[in-house]
């Protein structure tokens, strides 16, 4: 029998003696965990363990008293609980020890081949039914794992429960079961980053929508990311300066950091899977943390794509630090809005085949006017160089702003901020703007403005005079052009008034010869029948002019006939002339 040294004796063997099945029997063999040791009996152990009879007869001491476990799966906690299952002593199963039992149980080869009712049966039996059987146990079964991998891995725990929890948070995305619709995100965020990937990964291949992974994506990093990312804002609280040497803080920041980049490789390839307010705050997380040129890459890319929603609040997050004082960064802004007006310029010579200096898009005209905004904004920080606020002014081209007013006032700004510029460099500052594209309101303001440099204001006021100019020189013109149109229109409805006369005119010639062939034929058929002779048949005049009488287009005219008395006429045959009715 092996005698412990007191020495050697430790909290582990003291718990053991107050539940070893035979206090009576001494123990003859000490079983060590990492530090603690236990003090039981062989032949206990060995009837369930399959693992530990193999040591004992395998050994090549006569009689063992020692037996090293360190690298048993769970550790102190999960061998004390097989312990107990080998006296008999009974212990609860749960969804946060079953996983480290069955480990232990797996690799003590404590199965129902070498023992009916042996602990790995027992505990397969709690996973089948209780563990992996929905999606809040499938999440705790699986954090728990990652205390023991890669053996865990090995038994195929951890593949049952991704397929479990993606399966199942893939069905609650699709056909909620629960309020609010997203609890399942809440689930999620409670897993370790590797797990969480897994989990995403499987996700992806059961074809889940590109915004439920998003969903899930942003939840988790909100939770993780706490401290960086609050309600997108870019706000932090109790945020240490990134100059900071806290052994604490900096070992905080290599853990976020680790999060972050292996958030990032799993975001869907869908540009529109992601609120550009989210990636501007990640964007400025991976500064601050100093990510990977990798991670920060593919989120200037992502915000690039989708640059035509951002704000001028969206741009300071990616410029401010978390305490609001100071410059972070610009040469990612910079990129950014390098990489959109790239995006549209090919994109509107390839489609339009126009010339992208003379055409440019609305995306475009909005992102013009938001970065004058954002530029007034960075203006008022005395720490902001020449060429830095040059260098974002001068990405966006001149034609995309249809004025430069903002942008004026942007480079007001900064000369007020900047007082000590001379002469040379503040005309630097203002090359940036066309004097000639300023407002009247704005070159009133300019030509008094005393920061401005002399030739900003001589531009100004000369384009004043060529306006003023050129604004007389157009009004007569248009009062010529106007009255040339009257004239015209004048000359026209005389024209059609002289046109209407002639022909009534005509019309009215017409019914009178109609009317004198009518007499003349009537008086001659009557002197006929005075006579003996035969009667005349009606000849073709004179069945047609009495069609002719019936119509009467002047019955309803502006010229009435009525009036004319049927006074006897000449019956002398007029100069025979002709009508032409068409």
């Amino acid at each position: 029998m092996a005698i412990p040294s007191p020495t050697r004796l430790s909290l582990a063997m003291e718990r053991t003696g107050q539940w070893i099945f035979s206090p009576e029997i001494p123990t003859d063999v000490i079983v060590t965990v990492g530090e603690a040791d236990f003090s039981l009996h062989k032949f206990i152990l060995a009837a369930k363990s399959n693992y530990i009879r193999k040591v004992i007869m395998e050994s090549e001491e006569s009689d063992l008293t020692r037996i090293d476990l360190t690298n048993i799966p769970g550790g102190q906690e999960a061998f004390e609980k097989v312990a107990k299952f080998c006296y008999g002593v009974n212990f609860e199963i749960t969804v946060h020890n079953v996983a480290p039992l069955h480990c232990a149980a797996v690799f003590l080869e404590m199965t129902d081949e070498y023992c009916n009712g042996n602990l790995a049966g027992r505990t397969e039996d709690f996973l089948s039914q209780v563990g992996v059987s929905t999606l809040h146990s499938a999440v705790a079964v699986l954090k728990s794992c990652r205390q023991l991998l890669p053996f865990a891995a090995e038994v195929n725990l951890v593949e049952r429960c991704v397929d479990v929890i993606s399966s199942k948070a893939c069905s609650e995305a699709n056909f909620p079961s629960q309020s609010p619709p997203n609890w399942w995100t809440e689930e999620l965020a409670l897993l370790e980053v590797d797990s969480f990937a897994k989990v995403i990964s499987a996700m992806k291949q059961r074809g889940a929508k590109y915004l439920t992974i998003a969903g899930a994506l942003i939840t988790y990093t909100e939770r993780t990311l706490r401290e960086l990312v609050r309600d997108h804002s870019g706000g932090g609280r109790g945020i240490m300066s990134s100059n900071s040497g806290d052994s604490d803080s900096e070992s905080r920041r290599s853990e976020q950091r680790e999060i972050l980049q292996s958030i990032v490789p799993l975001f869907p390839k869908e540009k529109a899977a992601f609120p550009i307010n989210f990636l501007c705050c990640l964007l400025r997380c991976a500064i601050y943390l100093r990510a990977s040129s990798s991670c920060k890459r593919e989120l200037e890319k992502r915000v690039t794509e989708i640059l035509e929603h951002v704000t001028v609040d969206d741009l300071l997050v990616l410029t401010f630090s978390y305490d609001g004082e100071r410059l972070l960064d610009l040469d990612s802004v910079r990129r950014i809005v390098s990489g959109f007006v790239e995006k549209e310029k090919s994109t509107t010579v390839f489609n339009a085949g126009v010339n992208f200096n003379e055409h440019f898009s609305a995306a475009m005209q909005r992102l013009a006017k938001t970065v004058d905004a954002y530029l007034a904004e960075i203006a008022a920080y005395g720490e902001l160089s020449i060429s830095k606020f040059n260098g974002i002014s001068i990405l966006i081209p001149g034609g995309a702003r249809k004025s430069d007013d903002d942008l004026y006032r942007a480079v007001d700004i900064y000369l007020k901020v900047h007082p000590d510029l001379d002469e040379i460099e503040k005309e630097k500052v203002c090359s940036v703007m066309d004097p000639l594209k300023l407002s009247y309101e704005a070159r009133v303001h300019a030509s008094k403005n005393k920061r401005l440099p002399l030739q900003i204001v001589l531009h100004a006021l000369y384009y004043d005079q060529l306006h003023l100019r050129s604004g007389m020189a157009e009004d007569k013109e248009a009062v010529a052009v106007a009255a040339a149109v009257e004239k015209k229109q004048l000359q026209a409805d005389v024209s059609l008034v002289r046109e209407n006369e002639e022909l009534r005119s005509e019309l009215m010639k017409m019914k009178m010869y109609i009317t004198d062939l009518q007499k003349n034929v009537q008086g001659t058929s009557s002197s006929g029948k005075e006579t003996t002779g035969p009667v005349k048949r009606p000849t073709f005049f004179s069945s047609m002019s009495k069609k002719l009488s019936k119509l009467n287009p002047f019955k309803n005219g502006s010229k009435d006939t009525s009036h004319i008395d049927d006074a006897p006429v000449d019956l002398t045959k007029p100069r025979r002339r002709r009508f032409s009715i068409s």
